[in-house]
């Protein structure tokens, strides 16, 4: 687990889980498939990149089978005129975050986290742990005490 990733869980309180896992099932559906949790429950946290005048970075949270919506909601959420996934080097420097361990805890304060209101009805959830070689298991509690804010549609699925 990332140690920025594990300050914010300690700082916020909540009990947590950490599910240590092998680094080459860390991607959504193979962690799935592999440990027998369910996409409904098991998060993708997308780091996505609005371009406008100026660019805006923002985390996005929906659960593992959906598509998030980028051409509508989450371009209409930044106000930019085009949104897209924040490349591979842009979302590791704004995150200190793996691939495939990305995860709305630890995130810096000045980045907007998006959740899919489906998941905050969820009893627990699975967020990544900053790493690939574990996930967390938390309540969804965790997204208002982060801030986030609550969107209907962000997904398609």
């Amino acid at each position: 687990m990332n140690d920025k990733v594990r300050a914010a869980l300690e700082d916020l309180g909540i009990p947590y889980e950490v599910v240590e896992i092998d680094p080459a099932f860390s991607a959504t559906a193979a962690f799935c498939e592999k440990y027998g949790y369910p996409l409904t429950q098991t998060c993708n946290t997308i780091i996505v990149l609005g371009k406008g005048a100026t660019s805006k970075l923002a985390a996005c949270v929906v659960p593992g089978a959906a598509k998030l919506d980028m051409n509508n909601r989450v371009r209409k959420l930044l106000g930019v005129r085009k949104a897209s996934f924040a490349p591979a080097e842009v979302m590791r420097e704004a995150t200190g975050m793996e691939v495939d361990g990305v995860t709305p805890l630890g995130l810096p304060a000045w980045m907007p986290i998006y959740v899919d209101e489906r998941l905050t009805e969820c009893e627990w959830v699975i967020l990544g742990a900053g790493t690939r070689d574990a996930k967390v298991k938390v309540s969804p509690r965790v997204f208002s005490v982060l801030g986030a804010q609550r969107v209907t549609g962000l997904s398609g699925k």
